[in-house]
């Protein structure tokens, strides 16, 4: 990085947005000197310049909760940067996983949705039962009822598909993908596990499963 060519404002210091390399949520926003940013590029974890101590900080260096630099792009006018890291823990000071988690604002005509926070959802169910809850007795009765709701659902996917009814095949999808999540949380899978998982594979045909199967 020829960091000669990055605009630091007055005080020597340059914004850093902070990505999970992953899920692509925004964790945090830091800032860097010139010095906070040689760090992080020879030691490859985060390190930020405190405006309140004046001093640098590593992230995580009392918590634990390191995070992995991936990628530091810079914007168009090279006066801002968006650092891509794999986290290791929360983002946040508060425990939570970013620091961006108030909602102030959100159109009507819109419905605010994540993956994580339907997850997430799913694992208060389990961890805190509530009666009448579908998802609940889902966890009562088992693996083996919930793998039967997977195939179950897997198969209204495909004869959805098949009709070639498009609201119909995301409905079943929408159906199939909460039946997955109720699953994955079952066996302790992550969403993070997944999206590794995808991250890894740059080419994908048909003959992976095969090769794995072998």
């Amino acid at each position: 990085m020829d960091m000669d060519k990055l605009k630091f404002d007055e005080k020597g210091l340059i914004p850093a947005i902070v990505q999970d390399y992953y899920s692509k949520q925004v964790l945090t926003v830091a800032y860097m000197n010139r010095e906070a940013l040689e760090t992080t590029i020879r030691e490859g974890k985060t390190c930020f310049y405190s405006r309140s101590r004046q001093q640098l900080w590593r992230k995580g260096e009392t918590s634990g909760n390191t995070q992995k630099v991936v990628s530091i792009t810079s914007d168009c006018d090279r006066d801002a940067l968006v650092v891509e890291v794999i986290k290791k823990g929360p983002a946040c000071h508060t425990g939570a996983e970013s620091c961006f988690f108030n909602t102030e604002y959100v159109a009507e005509d819109e419905t605010p949705f994540s993956y994580k926070g339907l997850y997430e959802m799913i694992e208060g169910r389990k961890t805190e039962p509530k009666e009448g809850s579908y998802t609940t007795y889902l966890f009562d009765k088992g693996m083996d009822k919930i793998l039967k709701k997977v195939g179950e659902e897997s198969t209204e996917v495909i004869i959805a598909g098949a009709k070639g009814d498009k609201e119909e095949t995301i409905y079943e999808i929408a159906d199939l993908a909460y039946h997955i999540m109720v699953m994955m949380v079952e066996q302790g899978i992550e969403l993070s596990d997944v999206t590794a998982e995808l991250a890894k594979r740059h080419v994908i045909d048909h003959k992976v499963k095969q090769e794995r199967m072998k």
